[in-house]
């Protein structure tokens, strides 16, 4: 009886290519065994079971993933990574992106929100976005709803405009506008944790809700909450 080997290997030697070919392919999805994908080229297989190369195989390496997720308030940590399943995939995704185990591993968590917030999140792979957030993050324009309670100071409309200080950083000029008489909308640059529940404090309201809508051009659109999609390839911030 012949001993299972691993399946880099039996593609390997099935198509006649290197290891390291065979990895990609079956990290990139192309591989099935007995009819169903397999990602992982550790899997052991035996000589009874058929491993197949889909039509459409390629043997490059697969592109890195971007992730957009509706994050709900009060998700922090590994509690927002574990909501990055099949399930919770946005049903009008429209990126035509092939869904791979491979794009929720190694993601990094781009302009955070507070925990207690909710709204627009990053999580990506790709060192490109990695970059640009990082070294460009502070010029985009991100937009912000916050439900807030209390009585504003005369002077509030002005001085969350322009004026105010957190953290002994002057903050930049940012457009504000109430949508209702408990809603405020912020139009606003170069957010750091806590600045806004704090924005809302120093002209005497409290944020009893805060969720973002928008990083530069990229937006929630109709995504619900706690679902997730990929940013397509043409979509920048």
């Amino acid at each position: 009886m012949t001993s299972p080997i691993r399946l880099d290997k039996r593609v390997a030697a099935q198509l006649q290519c290197s290891r390291s070919q065979a990895q990609q392919y079956i990290e990139g999805g192309s591989i099935s065994v007995d009819g169903e994908v397999v990602e992982t080229p550790q899997t052991m297989v035996d000589a009874a079971q058929t491993v197949t190369l889909s039509a459409d195989s390629s043997a490059d390496t697969a592109e890195a993933a971007t992730l957009l997720l509706n994050k709900p308030a009060g998700c922090s940590g590994q509690d927002l990574f574990a909501l990055l399943t099949e399930a919770n995939r946005f049903a009008d995704d429209a990126s035509g992106i092939r869904m791979l185990r491979r794009h929720f591993q190694r993601l990094d968590y781009l302009m955070p929100l507070d925990d207690a917030a909710s709204g627009l999140v990053v999580l990506t792979q790709d060192w490109r976005v990695r970059r640009h957030l990082q070294e460009s993050g502070a010029s985009l324009e991100q937009e912000f709803v916050v439900e807030v309670s209390g009585e504003p100071s005369p002077w509030a409309m002005p001085k969350l405009t322009h004026g105010l200080v957190y953290e002994g950083r002057s903050l930049p000029p940012a457009k504000v506008s109430w949508q209702s008489e408990q809603r405020l909308r912020f139009a606003i640059k170069d957010v750091r944790l806590g600045q806004m529940a704090t924005m809302c404090s120093l002209v005497g309201l409290k944020a009893e809700q805060i969720r973002r809508l928008r990083i530069g051009r990229v937006g929630l659109s109709k995504m619900p909450e706690g679902q997730w999609r990929y940013l397509p390839a043409n979509q920048r911030f």
